[in-house]
């Protein structure tokens, strides 16, 4: 039994003494422990040496005691697996040397044994469950089918994401074919991280936003909802949608345990969004734990009362930044903590 539940409590929905907290990329570049490791390992060699991964998701856990950890890993690691090339250049980040444009490119995409491609992965999380021993729950991630889209059709990192719109709205055959490949793929590979021992599973639709709502429903949350379904039994499903205010209705009637919010959508609308029954998390703006510590505990305070503090989890809005410092991230956790 994991000692502090508080996280797994707060997915079911149970009244809680206040809510959990943990921080997106909470395991990264703000952290100088993090920036060590950095130096001397390259970007896929942290995420795939199951001892550097394992002891950077524990890195902010030890030093400020989050009520969940989120495994060190890439949303990127999955379109490797399926014969993709990927790379992370420094200062520039994702690269794909060979999009997929045409149907051919989606023809050469395989959906691999994941317990063979990314067994790295479910060796960090047991080395990880280890090093937890029980405290606190540990979260795994993949990015939704349309965000890993999104990199392989347009080979890099994008303002519009406009080579990859382009190619579902003139090629919509093969870009389904390829989103499901995604989806079958992402599927089997949270599957195998539950039995491996993640306690929860999220879904990052983190270019959700770029699509109408229309658009959205047809390209990215159809499939993500295949994911909640086939998961649903195995261990909660967080999803989050960035920018996707306008699904929240939709997604609020799937099986989907809670729903992250970004900042640009009040909990007020939120809840209103969603109506009022499933769990929410999210959603301090990442740029405000640059407001001096005391106006942070402030803002957490107000963020949870606007909320509530049950069927709630306080986290970010989106990832925290690499400029942030330490003792803002500490506040922002101890505002929890705190609060009554």
């Amino acid at each position: 039994m994991i000692k502090n539940d508080l996280y797994l409590r707060a997915l079911k929905g149970e009244t809680v003494e206040r809510p959990p907290v943990w921080m997106m990329r909470q395991a990264g570049r703000y952290l100088p422990e993090f920036i060590a490791i950095r130096e001397k390992y390259d970007f896929f060699t942290r995420c795939r040496t199951p001892e550097l991964a394992s002891e950077i998701t524990i890195q902010p856990i030890r030093r400020y005691g989050m009520d969940a950890a989120i495994l060190f890993s890439d949303i990127l690691v999955i379109p490797q697996a399926m014969n993709i090339d990927v790379e992370m250049k420094p200062n520039f980040g994702p690269y794909l040397p060979n999009p997929v444009r045409d149907q051919k490119g989606v023809d050469n995409v395989i959906v691999p044994d994941v317990h063979v491609e990314l067994d790295y992965v479910m060796q960090a999380i047991k080395a990880t469950k280890e090093l937890l021993n029980d405290e606190i729950p540990l979260i795994g991630f993949a990015g939704s089918p349309w965000t890993i889209l999104c990199y392989v059709v347009q080979g890099q990192g994008s303002k519009n994401f406009d080579k990859a719109k382009e190619f579902c709205f003139t090629n919509p055959i093969a870009a389904h074919q390829l989103l499901q490949k995604i989806t079958d793929t992402t599927i089997a590979y949270l599957k195998a991280k539950v039995v491996a021992g993640v306690d929860a599973v999220q879904i990052f639709d983190s270019w959700g936003g770029m699509l109408s709502p229309t658009d959205y429903k047809e390209f990215s949350w159809q499939y993500i909802d295949q994911i909640i379904e086939a998961l649903k039994d195995d261990a909660p499903v967080i999803a989050f949608g960035k920018g996707c205010w306008f699904a929240l209705g939709d997604m609020a009637k799937s099986n989907a345990a809670a729903l992250g919010i970004d900042w640009t959508c009040s909990a007020q609308n939120a809840r209103y969004l969603t109506g009022g029954n499933i769990t929410l998390q999210g959603n301090f703006d990442p740029s405000r734990l640059l407001s001096p510590p005391s106006e942070i505990k402030k803002m957490v305070h107000q963020m949870i009362n606007e909320f509530g503090k049950d069927k709630y989890i306080v986290n970010l809005g989106h990832g925290i930044l690499p400029n942030i410092p330490l003792d803002n991230a500490k506040a922002f956790i101890d505002a929890v903590k705190e609060y009554k």
